[in-house]
């Protein structure tokens, strides 16, 4: 089930993205992105649409995914 994103405390979904950010792993690019800066660039992505605050009623899972997963 989708979550709107509007209707999560913003400390909530800020949370939310901070967990999801460290889950996804290490960097290996040219340089590291500092972790605020990544969970800005997620939020941004749900704030667009691009992703979306998933909730699964089987597993009782909170996940961040991208609109066309």
């Amino acid at each position: 089930m989708i979550v709107p994103w509007q209707q999560i405390d913003p400390e909530t979904l800020e949370n939310l993205i901070r967990e999801f950010v460290l889950r996804e792993g290490t960097d290996y690019g040219d340089h590291e992105i500092p972790l605020q800066q990544k969970v800005d660039q997620v939020k941004h992505q749900i704030q667009t649409g691009d992703a979306v605050v998933f909730y699964s009623e089987l597993h009782e899972t909170v996940d961040i995914k991208l609109k066309h997963q």
